[in-house]
């Protein structure tokens, strides 16, 4: 197995597609998508666009459906729910799709759907996209962090170092076996310094900053969570996600 990690959807080969695409937008949008089937929603859909959004959730019916819109950490109008994990409990989402476009992660899915396998993954989930990993044995895996706009996120960077380090951890296999580029190797090096400050990290963050300024700790304190949902959100079809339990 090689692990290649790419900061940005834009730092992602043109052209070519891995075994298995890991999408990761720690704050919020993987964190929120795990926090939603931990809740019961029957599938997650995920648009770039928020138009698109809207006209594709019309075809469901109201009781059955929830929009889920966010740009700049702030809810969309014409949307039910921002893109909190916290927005989520079984009474408000079980049974229901999750119509979701946010300002990275959504973008970032579409940018690697194209792969054979695709699914998400989050601090919260990072043992679950372990063993999963584990079990399936893809030859090649790219980690690929959602960022804001473009630009670098250390909290997507620490969680793929996280899962890279999990593999690790199981099956003692070294840098010169997994690493698939230099970027690998510095995730790791990233979540070994912060793995005890996970939250302090997101505080540091950029991102983390914007949604403080937002007196948005709890999100924060939420996706500093490890390993707390056996849940890897996998893609059924394109732009679509349905819930796989790891036991």
């Amino acid at each position: 197995m090689k692990l290649f990690v790419y900061h940005t959807p834009e730092e992602v080969p043109a052209g070519e597609a891995p075994d298995c695409a890991i999408a990761i937008d720690v704050l919020r949008a993987t964190s929120t998508m795990a926090a939603a089937f931990a809740a019961g929603a029957e599938a997650i859909q995920v648009f770039s666009d928020i138009t698109a959004l809207l006209q594709a959730s019309e075809q469901w019916p109201q009781e059955k459906r929830i929009r889920a819109g966010e740009r700049g950490g702030a809810r969309v109008e014409g949307c039910d729910l921002g893109n909190s994990p916290l927005d989520h409990n079984p009474e408000q989402t079980e049974g229901r799709r999750l119509f979701m476009s946010t300002t990275n992660g959504t973008r970032c899915l579409q940018r690697i759907q194209q792969a054979p396998t695709v699914i998400t993954s989050a601090l919260t989930t990072r043992q679950a996209t372990v063993d999963f990993l584990l079990r399936k044995q893809p030859e090649t895996v790219w980690l690929v962090g959602s960022g804001w706009e473009g630009t670098y996120s250390l909290e997507d960077t620490v969680c793929a170092g996280a899962i890279a380090h999990g593999i690790i951890s199981a099956t003692a296999a070294t840098f010169d076996t997994l690493a698939g580029n230099d970027a690998l190797v510095a995730a790791v090096a990233l979540y070994l310094h912060w793995q005890d400050q996970l939250l302090a990290l997101m505080q540091q963050a950029t991102h983390g900053q914007r949604l403080l300024r937002l007196n948005n700790l709890a999100d924060l304190e939420y996706c500093a969570q490890l390993d707390i949902l056996p849940i890897v959100p996998i893609q059924q079809e394109a732009g679509v996600l349905v819930p796989q339990t790891i036991q």
